[in-house]
């Protein structure tokens, strides 16, 4: 009988080392800074944007730039809550990295390949695939590949 082809996801692990971790670590603390500095730049455009408004229309503001106003500071807050979000996640991701032990495994995430299966195969076996990375170079390569 003929082999059928199939994908299954795979799963990669790295072995934690000083390299990985100063790298996650400083990769993380880059990722934060440009969180911060987006927050900043947010703000920043929000203010502007309502001043042109307040600016731009007669004093005491008529309902139609209030409502502008109001509108923009909505956007601003939605924006700001969604990139709070990001920098809380990532400051979790950060305080998971520093607690790492050396030569401990953490999952790096997963890629896709094909295989092939044929009568009397274990399909469990080989959908159980992992490959472990030791700074970014294949160790070991688990399950039948």
């Amino acid at each position: 009988m003929k082999p059928l082809t199939l994908k299954r996801n795979v799963t990669i692990k790295a072995i934690v080392t000083p390299r990985l971790k100063e790298e996650m670590m400083t990769q993380l603390q880059t990722i934060l800074g440009q969180a911060d500095r987006q927050l900043e730049q947010l703000e920043f455009q929000g203010k502007r944007a309502i001043s042109e408004i307040e600016r731009s229309n007669i004093k005491p503001l008529g309902p139609e730039a209030r409502t502008q106003i109001e509108s923009i500071r909505t956007q601003v807050n939605e924006q700001k809550n969604q990139l709070l979000q990001q920098k809380n996640q990532l400051l979790q991701q950060l305080s998971q990295v520093t607690s790492w032990e050396m030569s401990q495994e953490v999952v790096q995430g997963q890629v896709e390949s094909f295989f092939d299966v044929q009568t009397g195969d274990s399909l469990v076996d080989k959908m159980n695939v992992e490959i472990v990375l030791e700074d970014g170079i294949i160790k070991e390569i688990r399950g039948e590949p």
